[in-house]
């Protein structure tokens, strides 16, 4: 096998797990009605299962990226990738909710070894620029298309052949991906030998993102200023002022501070928290509003995402390449950030009499713009570190991912519930209610309810469009100098990465 065709089989091998991994965290959500009715429990326990994957993959995405830069990336990936499938068959034959939360725990800490192994190993592979971004941009796309496919595939999964299918698919699909790995992925390890490895601050920081993954999951259920929340918040900031000294002192902190005085770094994570903050919240409330307002089931609201699904990659990938030739980065993701805005003021239309089309049009839309800027905004984290700290760089690009989409469904899920409410005393307030019977009387209140709920969705919109495209200017943080010297890995740096 030649050369360049060993590069895209490593990109296409990298893409199945990341894609599974992904796919696995969306199709579980459809399967927890289906649980909640086998096991016989409460929706607010069940919530756990989704919960106790959240907390345990965000603690442990730093801590593989660090060991898979001292130890190997194509070991911890393996590793990581055979756990996986061995949890999945696990969460397939739970007999409880314990058994359950227990294996999906076993699930996450695995999958978190995928992202930046991934990411290490294809900045690694692929050492010209120009190849590096079109292949990491097409590898980006494959998180925002496994949340969309994860509804469509799931549903008729669950429905054909109940909910323990969605754990037992993976179990196939996984010992080709793994197969793969161990054929076509070569082994490269960062030319700085970790000796002493940073088990503290590791675990202050998995304290840290522990909490501020709870609250966020259950803020809106507890209430934002009760009790379970103020406690999460003082942990955070107790836990995030450990983690900064002990950072600080330690001679191989597994997050090196020192990339933050990197400007290309910083805004490349500040655009990118904002643009999943954006995505993940839309994908989160459109299926609510087509099965609410539009009277959809779950499938029909599924397709809706389809040509979404299918425009991020074709756009990372002919866009992407496109765009790269053309213009410099920080202009692509300037510029993708803000399509993907004005889509997001499309959807603040919507209404109970809207069509699919009026749906997936501007869904596409966001899809096409997103996915031009995936490749430069990965390449340009990517290429402003050393190669030796490839993975620790992509361990903290996860985070933020991961983190902004928590933000996004947190944040919409309590202004759409709160302007719903503001906006049944405001419309009651200036209507006039002419009812001579009682039925007339409660039509007319669950009219002001449902215009009350469809304006909420709307002003949530309307207020996202304007916090991504403020988000666009954040990448204007690098000077058009830096965007052009960082999108070229200099001569020692490829030498490294060979060595590596």
């Amino acid at each position: 096998m030649t050369g360049k065709r060993l590069r895209w089989m490593v990109l296409f091998t990298v893409i199945v797990g990341t894609f599974l991994g992904r796919l696995d965290q969306t199709i579980v959500n459809l399967a927890i009605p289906k649980v909640i009715d086998g096991f016989g429990i409460t929706v607010s326990a069940a919530s756990w299962i989704v919960t106790a994957y959240i907390i345990a993959n965000a603690i442990f995405v730093p801590v593989w990226g660090k060991l898979g830069d001292t130890i190997g990336r194509k070991k911890i990936y393996i590793f990581g990738f055979s756990v996986f499938i061995l949890g999945s068959v696990l969460a397939g034959l739970a007999w409880n909710l314990s058994s359950m939360v227990i294996f999906r725990i076993i699930q996450a800490v695995a999958s978190s070894a995928d992202y930046p192994t991934a990411m290490a190993i294809i900045a690694i592979t692929f050492t010209d620029s120009k190849e590096r971004a079109q292949a990491l941009g097409i590898w980006s796309s494959s998180f925002a298309a496994a949340a969309v496919f994860g509804p469509l595939i799931g549903g008729p999964l669950i429905d054909t052949f109940g909910w323990r299918s969605v754990f037992f698919v993976n179990l196939p699909v996984g010992l080709i991906g793994l197969y793969m790995a161990m054929k076509y992925i070569h082994e490269s390890v960062s030319a700085v030998k970790t000796i002493k490895f940073d088990w503290w601050g590791a675990t202050s920081l998995g304290v840290a993102l522990a909490f501020l993954v709870l609250v966020l999951d259950q803020g809106m259920t507890w209430g934002w200023t009760s009790g379970a929340s103020l406690m999460c918040y003082v942990m955070i900031v107790v836990s995030s002022a450990i983690f900064g000294w002990i950072e600080h002192h330690h001679p191989e902190p597994i997050v090196d501070f020192s990339f933050f005085k990197n400007r290309t770094f910083n805004a490349a994570l500040l655009n990118n928290f904002v643009v999943f903050l954006g995505m993940m919240a839309s994908v989160f409330a459109i299926p609510i509003f087509a099965q609410t307002f539009l009277g959809y089931d779950a499938t029909q609201s599924g397709l809706l995402f389809v040509p979404m699904g299918l425009c991020i990659p074709l756009s990372a990938i002919v866009l992407g390449r496109y765009l790269l030739a053309k213009f410099p980065p920080r202009s692509v993701i300037f510029w993708g950030t803000l399509g993907a805005a004005a889509s997001f003021f499309f959807l603040s239309m919507l209404d109970p009499r809207s069509s699919a089309w009026s749906i997936i049009w501007p869904l596409s839309l966001m899809a096409l713009f997103m996915g031009s800027g995936m490749a430069q905004r990965t390449n340009l984290v990517a290429s402003s570190v050393p190669p030796s700290e490839i993975g620790v760089a992509s361990s903290i690009l996860a985070l933020v991912r991961n983190i902004g989409g928590a933000f996004g469904i947190a944040v919409f899920g309590t202004l759409i519930s709160t302007f719903a409410q503001n906006n049944v005393i405001a419309i009651a307030k200036n209507s006039i209610i002419h009812a001579t019977t009682q039925a007339q009387y409660k039509t007319a209140i669950a009219l002001i309810s449902l215009k009350a709920q469809v304006l909420a969705y709307s002003q949530v919109y309307v207020i996202s469009s304007i916090v991504v495209a403020i988000g666009a200017f954040a990448i204007f943080i690098i000077k058009k100098d830096d965007a052009n010297k960082k999108s070229e890995m200099t001569k020692e740096e490829e030498m490294m990465a060979e060595a590596g």
